[in-house]
């Protein structure tokens, strides 16, 4: 490897003018900084990051938990972390989280303690109060993304506005015989804090009261957010002479297997049946899917850019982003 004296020797400056050029931190005139920058490139230069930790106090690292990295979401999201990471020259450590409770202990009580991150980032987890409480001690910036985990700085959708905001379009269009597929009850973990299904399903509820109709008329179907869920769950609703006329699905994905249900059963889409998700999957163009885009690489952008923005000062977070996206998976309905 190239070092900083052979730098400094072929740019004619000392190596501590290196050091400030390639840093960014001290006085360094502009016409210095970019032929230091330019020999670096030259030469291959690459900063040693055990030197360069030893010098700023930071790993240049950013942890990332979340709970599982093969579904779209998180992979997405995590896209969208990397990118902006990588951009300001920091790397990342995964951490998932499973359910198995030591491996969760290690993460919080070893992995993270050894002080080899700057900051972490936990993607749309469920963290039980004593997990959230561990990271606060860590006396780390961290930003909790896709689920507000108080009292951690959140980045997060307002679930019920999309949820609410995507069966609202389907009680627009005339539809009053509707089916959610998700979470069949609000979760319990303890705390006060609705986890994203239960919210979605709120949501849900509170557009069929918005419109005159009890939320108590509606059906649910269990939907663990995969194709094959959404595909098994719009089975069972459709299976009969009073199926719905409309499914609002909690993720693109199931939303996904219900118009595959649809068409395994002969229905028409949308004549005999309107489906709507959430989450802008990139496959939901592809289908002709409704869905509420929530904009996941670029939630995983915003993140990266607070933790990194709170290394200097805690900065304030604001509410994502949704949009609703409507192609020909949803119309008024040919009955009722």
């Amino acid at each position: 490897m190239v070092s900083i004296d052979e730098v400094a020797r072929a740019a004619g400056v000392s190596t501590a003018t290196v050091s400030r050029a390639l840093s960014g931190r001290g006085q360094v005139s502009a016409g210095t900084r970019s032929r230091v920058l330019d020999t670096a490139a030259a030469l291959g230069y690459v900063v040693s990051a055990p030197a360069s930790s030893l010098a700023s106090g930071r790993a240049r690292n950013i942890g990332v938990l979340l709970p599982v990295v093969d579904r779209w979401y998180f992979s997405t999201v995590l896209a969208g972390i990397a990118s902006g990471l990588q951009s300001a020259g920091y790397d990342i450590t995964l951490y998932p989280l499973t359910d198995d409770p030591v491996e969760r202990a290690a993460v919080f009580e070893t992995f993270l303690r050894r002080r080899r991150v700057d900051g972490v980032i936990a993607i749309a987890m469920s963290l039980d109060p004593s997990e959230v409480s561990r990271l606060a001690d860590l006396g780390l910036p961290v930003v909790a993304l896709g689920a507000a985990q108080p009292p951690l700085p959140s980045l997060s959708v307002d679930d019920v506005a999309v949820a609410r905001l995507a069966t609202g379009h389907l009680t627009g269009l005339g539809h009053r015989a509707l089916a959610h597929i998700g979470t069949l009850h609000d979760a319990d973990d303890g705390t006060d804090r609705e986890r994203i299904p239960s919210l979605r399903r709120r949501g849900f509820e509170l557009a069929l009261r918005d419109a005159g109709i009890p939320p108590s008329s509606a059906r649910h179907e269990l939907g663990d957010f995969t194709i094959e869920s959404g595909h098994a769950a719009a089975m069972r609703l459709l299976d009969g002479d009073d199926r719905p006329t409309a499914i609002f699905a909690a993720s693109d994905e199931m939303a996904i297997g219900a118009l595959i249900a649809a068409r395994d059963l002969g229905l028409s889409v949308p004549g005999d049946l309107s489906v709507v998700g959430v989450d802008g999957h990139e496959l939901s163009g592809f289908f002709g899917l409704t869905t509420v885009d929530q904009f996941p690489h670029d939630q995983g952008l915003r993140a990266a850019e607070a933790v990194l923005a709170a290394l200097e000062a805690p900065t304030p977070l604001a509410a994502l982003p949704f949009e609703l996206v409507v192609r020909p998976s949803t119309g008024a309905p040919a009955r009722g």
